[in-house]
């Protein structure tokens, strides 16, 4: 059976949900999960796991990711991005230096309201179930972290007067939550003109990046020839932060069958855990000398 991860270079015009659903026909199972939901307007990385590699999932979607999303200044939107209903047009008068001082202002930890267009659930519903039916309710800030927020150059930058200048290209590095779209309108309320996101594209996540990216058509191509299996990268992959540590046969044994297994030597933290022939086993942790599952990955 198909077991692995394949990264995915999500088109336009996608839910993750609906990529998940064509690796599903392609690979013939059923078992398929995604790490890192991306809207449909977005494009890039999305980690997707086959088969037993969807127990993965689960570390692989609290890690940071990164974006390149586009800034329009002057526009206000009801998704708080251009596929949105225009609540506002404001007159713009900011210079580069001006959005390089504001951008400033929102690196490191941040609070961030999440927007009604999400997929948080409130009593059941999910806000973006609400905000369609033209309700609205509290949600309350969450903190995000922003590592970096940087105003990239771009060709052409200089056609217009900067106070002019509507259009920008942030890359934005980020933990888990947070709203790339909600940054950018919160970046044009703090400039006083407002703001929404024009484009989003994300460059890394869970690991991975573009380089580690296929296209859905790639997938299929491989497919068609029988060969979509080459694609799937192996689940240890995903912690190859972690040091390796291989077992004895007599060990293995344990392991396989759910013992904590005593090693006294062994430094504390978590472990990729293999076989005597290489075979990854399982996400392990080792405290005073104790290993113990955090997840395994054999088949049973």
């Amino acid at each position: 059976m198909p077991n692995g991860i394949l990264v995915i270079d999500k088109p336009a015009g996608w839910t993750s949900m609906d990529v998940c659903a064509k690796v599903r026909g392609m690979f013939h199972e059923k078992r398929v999960g995604h790490a890192g939901t991306l809207d449909p307007m977005a494009t890039g990385v999305l980690p997707v796991f086959v088969g037993r590699a969807t127990r993965a999932v689960e570390f692989a979607s609290d890690s940071d990711k990164e974006y390149i999303a586009g800034l329009k200044l002057g526009v206000i939107t009801n998704t708080q991005d251009t596929t949105g209903e225009v609540l506002e047009e404001r007159p713009v008068s900011v210079d580069r230096d001006c959005l390089r001082s504001a951008l400033a202002k929102f690196q490191g930890d941040i609070l961030q309201v999440p927007p009604m267009y999400s997929a948080i659930k409130r009593n059941g519903k999910k806000l973006y179930e609400l905000a369609r039916k033209g309700q609205e309710v509290d949600r309350p800030p969450r903190k995000v972290c922003i590592h970096a927020l940087e105003l990239l150059d771009e060709d052409g930058a200089d056609a217009l007067p900067q106070p002019e200048r509507r259009d920008y290209t942030l890359r934005v590095r980020c933990s888990k939550g947070t709203y790339v779209r909600t940054l950018c309108h919160d970046i044009g309320q703090a400039l006083g003109c407002g703001g929404c996101m024009s484009a989003l594209r994300r460059t890394e996540a869970a690991g991975f990046s573009l380089a580690d990216a296929v296209t859905l058509e790639e997938v299929q191509a491989a497919a068609d020839r029988g060969e979509a299996e080459s694609l799937l990268l192996p689940v240890d992959a995903y912690f190859a932060g972690r040091p390796d540590l291989v077992l004895k046969p007599e060990a293995e044994k344990k392991l396989r069958n759910g013992m904590t297994l005593v090693i006294p030597s062994l430094p504390d933290g978590e472990y990729r855990v293999y076989g005597g022939d290489r075979t990854f086993l399982a996400l392990c942790r080792a405290d005073r000398g104790r290993l113990v599952t955090v997840k395994s990955f054999f088949p049973v």
